[in-house]
């Protein structure tokens, strides 16, 4: 499995002098399937060069949608592949007791907001409410829960080929308590991230600016590591950068996420936008 960062900043993409070192560019992740198969995490603004990318893929492609802020949306409508007669495009995303994912997306993709209406899209859309019991696409299982965030939202878990992957990036933890001291019944979205090789999750606040944004549905730096540590992920990936944060600022985040973890391990790591992750078998990187 190998896994593609096309962008990482949250709530605004940041485009500028002062994000080119870690990108501006909203939450959308690569990963491709030992099989070959394709798989979207989000739709911000960066699935619009991914989609740049794919023009001479014909493959069908699968979108995971953790949820419908506009931030993870945004880059649907100039993705290039829906715009192709002949592709094929998966959508799935968490359901909603009021309206289908199809309709809560035409919401965006119509006017006044878009010009064009999605029922005129070239492309065959297929729209599929994520299920409550693992499913799988290609080779791969892959795992949903519902997490801590405003509105309809889950986090994924991917599994493929002896390797493990979750996708957290909006998510707020610490909201039911101190994570170091509830049990892990009680943590929001564990069961997704419990033992993977790589986390991606939400960091997007300092822990002064987490006091006085608790309930906005983000994690701190200090809530990113404390959740990782309680999930014993292999190697954690700080994401959702605040479009307030300068290269400067996330740098001196990472090293507090060091700080905090200690020299067990693989120290945190911000997402970068345009870095590759391997993610080999885990028996063979155990017998080499």
């Amino acid at each position: 499995m190998r896994a593609t960062v096309w962008g990482c900043r949250g709530s605004l993409a940041t485009p500028g002098a002062e994000t080119l070192r870690y990108g501006g560019n909203t939450s959308c992740v690569e990963v491709r399937l030992a099989d070959g198969t394709l798989l979207v995490l989000d739709a911000g603004t960066g699935i619009r060069p991914l989609g740049l990318e794919l023009e001479d893929y014909s493959g069908p492609i699968h979108l995971l949608l953790t949820h419908l802020h506009l931030d993870h949306l945004e880059g649907l409508g100039f993705f290039m592949p829906l715009w192709r007669a002949g592709s094929e495009l998966h959508v799935w995303g968490p359901p909603s007791p009021t309206r289908s994912l199809e309709e809560r997306i035409a919401r965006y993709l119509s006017p006044p907001l878009f010009p064009i209406h999605l029922s005129e899209i070239p492309a065959r859309l297929t729209f599929h409410d994520v299920p409550d019991e693992p499913w799988e696409i290609g080779d791969a299982r892959i795992e949903a829960e519902p997490v801590s965030h405003p509105g309809p939202t889950v986090g994924y878990r991917l599994e493929d080929d002896g390797s493990s992957l979750a996708y957290i990036p909006d998510h707020e933890p610490a909201l039911g308590g101190d994570l170091r001291a509830l049990p892990p019944e009680w943590i929001s979205g564990l069961g997704v991230a419990e033992g993977v090789d790589v986390l991606l999750h939400d960091a997007q606040y300092s822990e002064a600016e987490y006091e006085t944004k608790v309930g906005w549905g983000h994690s701190s730096v200090a809530a990113a590591v404390d959740f990782a540590r309680a999930a014993r992920v292999g190697r954690l990936l700080l994401f959702h950068h605040d479009p307030l944060h300068t290269d400067r600022d996330l740098v001196a985040l990472e090293a507090q996420a060091r700080e905090l973890w200690g020299r067990d391990g693989v120290a945190p790591e911000l997402a970068v936008e345009g870095v590759t992750i391997e993610l080999a078998r885990r028996v063979a990187a155990a017998s080499g």
